[in-house]
């Protein structure tokens, strides 16, 4: 699944790069919403089996309308818009969008540049089947408080009986360990642009946060960096808070490509 950080309120970005829109969408992550970084994100990160599971969870859930927070470079959204899905795809990080708009069946998606409370405002009276939060995405949210809105916002856009499903890394496996040059170092050479080389650095530990930096290098010599925190929440922690905001934990299935590391939840939506 490679590492991936998106931004949303409560996360610490020190790379910015936004747009200013009426009721703008919050900071993203300059790993995101850097146009160079975007277009280099998916030949960085080319295995995506990752998503073959929530790609399974729609068919078994029957699910016909999706709504992907988070949705970065648009990867799972186009492909469930390639299956008939009607798909609403939300993300803070303009540049992630523009590559997203220009896959495969990207015409089939609604995109929206913001986060789950601007996807409120503006699909009002969505009630989707199903709404999906992949890869780092439900851990960007460092505070309690930005991490419940979220939720929230999520809540108004799922029919009751619907799904909220979304992965997060385990905490006790201490995923951060690995987040140095030596065990994340990987390279891409990508059409166009050249070689890329991209690794990540451990910066702060402490309670339930993990501060690193990103680092991506071009073949012009431009290393670009840009610097993320994730919140760790305990299984117990990430059930009790879905109950406050209107979801009941159905089922938690191991990830498959990351058994043992990273639990997938599956929470429905209650009245």
């Amino acid at each position: 699944m490679g590492v991936t950080v998106l931004g949303y309120p409560g996360q610490v970005v020190e790379v910015e790069a936004v747009a200013v829109l009426p009721q703008a969408p919050p900071p993203s992550d300059g790993v995101f919403d850097d146009a160079r970084l975007a277009a280099v994100y998916d030949a960085l990160d080319p295995d995506r089996s990752d998503l073959d599971l929530y790609v399974d969870i729609a068919e078994e859930l029957g699910a016909r309308s999706v709504l992907d927070v988070g949705c970065g470079t648009g990867t799972l959204a186009t492909m469930l818009a390639g299956r008939g899905c009607d798909v609403v795809g939300v993300d803070p990080a303009g540049a992630s969008l523009d590559v997203a708009r220009r896959k495969p069946h990207a015409d089939r998606v609604r995109w929206l540049h913001g986060d789950a409370a601007a996807a409120a405002r503006e699909f009002a009276g969505l009630q989707a089947d199903l709404a999906t939060m992949t890869a780092n995405v439900a851990q960007v949210f460092v505070t309690d408080d930005a991490w419940e809105e979220n939720l929230h916002a999520i809540a108004t856009l799922v029919r009751p009986g619907g799904y909220l499903v979304f992965e997060t890394r385990i905490p006790e496996r201490r995923a951060w360990e690995s987040w140095n040059v030596r065990d994340s170092f990987t390279s891409a050479d990508v059409p166009g642009i050249g070689r890329v080389e991209s690794w990540h650095e451990l910066l702060d530990v402490r309670a339930e946060t993990v501060t690193f930096r990103s680092h991506t290098r071009f073949a012009d010599g431009v290393t670009i960096p840009a610097e993320s925190t994730l919140r760790f929440r305990s299984r117990e922690q990430v059930t009790a808070s879905l109950a406050r905001c209107g979801f009941l934990v159905r089922e938690v299935r191991d990830a498959p490509d990351r058994p043992g590391r990273e639990y997938v939840v599956l929470a429905q939506r209650v009245e």
